[in-house]
């Protein structure tokens, strides 16, 4: 997993409330668990004036113009912001897949779905709550000013709005050190790997008759 340290980047504005995971990535898509190559269906009806499965190319379909993903002045952020209850629906992980696929790595709101704001700490990407007087001034930056540059610093537990301001958010101090450190469920387990060869050597020993 991607460790999170500093992020400065540009801001994608979805001024909307309630995304739902089927919005996020359709349930068309679901059928392929590789955890990669989701990026291009990302709020796929939206995106899309025609419909898409995972056998049609995405390059063949014609993007609705009047979606914020579309809109080249946001090419390129890596940090999307969003209104109330971001990521509610189903629990689909592939939700995430597909934030982190497209080139996301946080997301700011002000609240999100209990599972899905779980399911970003397992794959690196940063779900910040900020109130939403917060998130409306950086709805307002991005609005005079697509190319402005937010930063959010995940050891300071804040966001810095070009215009100074700064934000300040509260993870709990686990996924903070997971996501600094690049640890997903399977990393803190091999952390302890030493301790565990020696275990299994332990109890190799003391009871062979269970390895035969």
């Amino acid at each position: 997993m991607r460790a999170f340290t500093v992020v400065t980047s540009k801001v994608l504005p979805l001024d909307r409330a309630n995304v739902d995971t089927d919005a996020i990535i359709p349930k068309q898509y679901l059928k392929s668990i590789r955890r990669t190559g989701f990026g291009p269906f990302l709020f796929d009806d939206w995106r899309y004036l025609d419909p898409g499965t995972l056998e049609i190319d995405p390059a063949t379909r014609r993007p609705n113009p009047e979606f914020v993903l579309n809109d080249p002045r946001h090419a390129g952020a890596q940090i999307l912001v969003a209104r109330d209850n971001f990521g509610c629906g189903s629990s689909r992980e592939h939700a995430v897949w597909a934030l982190d696929d497209y080139g996301f790595r946080a997301v700011i709101a002000p609240s999100f779905a209990d599972i899905f704001y779980s399911n970003c700490f397992k794959n690196g990407l940063l779900p910040v709550v900020l109130t939403a007087e917060e998130v409306q001034a950086i709805f307002e930056c991005v609005a005079a000013d697509a190319d402005a540059l937010f930063t959010i610093d995940l050891p300071a537990q804040t966001v810095r709005l070009p215009c100074g301001r700064v934000c300040r958010f509260d993870i709990h101090p686990h996924h903070k050190h997971n996501l600094i450190n690049g640890l997903d469920e399977i990393g803190l387990t091999l952390a302890h790997a030493d301790a565990i060869k020696a275990y299994e050597a332990k109890r190799r020993r003391e009871a062979p008759w269970l390895f035969e």
